[in-house]
C-alpha cells in the first residue's frame, strides 16, 4: 500500500528526511516511534502530498505520490489531480481541526457532500453510522466546543473515514489528550485494525504499537535506524539508539 525508497525532504538548508526506506503491506498497521524532530510526522505528511518531497520514490497503492512519470522524468501532478489522490488518504492530526460552527454530524458530512458529491440524506445516515462506530452516537448535534479533546478526536477520526479511504494516517492522535481520554481514542483505532484498515501511524503509546502494530519502526535524525516485529524491536532491540530511546519512555 505505501512504499518508499530514498525519500529525502528539505526545509531550506534542514535535511529532515535523509533516504527514508518503507513499506506498508495492504491491512498492516505500522507505527512510527522516535524522539521529536527525527521526521515522523513530516514523512507522514509526505505520504499525502502534504509535503513534497524533494528526492527518491513514494507511493501509495502503486500510484506515484503527487508526481507522474513521462519517460524517465517526473512531473508533479495538477493540484486538482493531487486533491483527487487524497480521498483515499484519511488523515488524523494530533490537534482535532474540527470545524468549530459545525456539529459532530455536520463535520462527517461535509467532505462527503461537498467533494464526493453524495446526497445529504445519504452523508447523514453515514455520519451516523460512524459516530455510533466510534462510541459517539449521542453526540450527533454537539458542537466541537460541548465535547471532550477525546470525543472531538473520535469525531475526527469518524470524518476521515467518511471518505472510504484505502489508507489511514494518523499524527500522534492521543499526545494532546488528558491520559484518562487516551483510552477511548485507542479502543478506535484498534478496532480499525482489526477491521483491516491500512494504517501509518505515529505514536509515543509504545503498548499501542506492541499490542496492535504489525510493523514497528525506530526512527531518529530524518533516518530509519531500526524496523521490524514490533515484539522484536520493543522489546529487544538491535540497535543501541533504539535500546537508549526506549529506556527513556518505558
Amino acid at each position: 500500500m505505501v512504499h518508499a525508497r530514498g525519500v529525502r525532504k528539505h526545509f531550506g538548508k534542514l535535511q529532515v528526511l535523509k533516504g527514508i526506506d518503507l513499506s506498508v503491506e495492504r491491512g498492516q498497521v505500522c507505527c512510527l516511534l522516535g524522539p521529536s524532530g527525527s521526521g515522523k510526522s513530516t514523512f507522514l505528511r509526505c505520504i499525502n502530498h502534504l509535503e513534497k518531497i524533494d528526492g527518491g520514490r513514494l507511493a501509495v497503492d502503486g500510484d506515484l505520490v503527487g508526481y507522474r512519470r513521462h519517460g524517465t522524468r517526473l512531473h508533479e501532478l495538477r493540484e486538482k489531480a493531487i486533491a483527487a489522490h487524497r480521498r483515499d488518504i484519511g488523515m488524523v492530526f494530533q490537534r482535532f481541526n474540527l470545524f468549530p460552527h459545525l456539529t459532530a454530524e455536520q463535520n462527517i458530512m461535509e467532505a462527503p457532500v461537498r467533494v464526493a458529491g453524495v446526497s445529504t440524506a445519504t452523508a447523514r445516515a453515514n455520519a451516523r453510522r460512524l459516530l455510533d462506530q466510534v462510541g459517539l452516537g449521542g453526540r450527533a448535534g454537539h458542537y466541537p466546543a460541548q465535547l471532550s479533546g477525546g470525543q472531538q478526536q473520535r469525531v475526527a477520526i469518524a470524518r476521515a473515514l467518511a471518505m472510504k479511504p484505502k489508507l489511514m494516517l494518523f499524527d500522534e492522535p492521543t499526545s494532546a489528550l488528558d491520559p484518562e481520554l487516551v483510552g477511548d481514542v485507542l479502543d478506535v483505532m484498534r478496532q480499525l485494525a482489526a477491521d483491516g484498515m491500512t494504517m501509518v501511524v505515529v505514536t509515543h503509546e509504545i503498548g499501542f504499537a506492541r499490542e496492535v502494530g504489525d510493523t514497528a519502526v525506530f526512527m531518529d535524525d530524518g533516518r530509519v535506524v531500526e524496523s521490524g516485529d514490533p515484539q522484536k524491536v520493543l522489546v529487544d532491540p538491535e540497535q543501541e539508539r533504539t535500546r537508549v530511546f526506549l529506556s527513556k519512555v518505558l
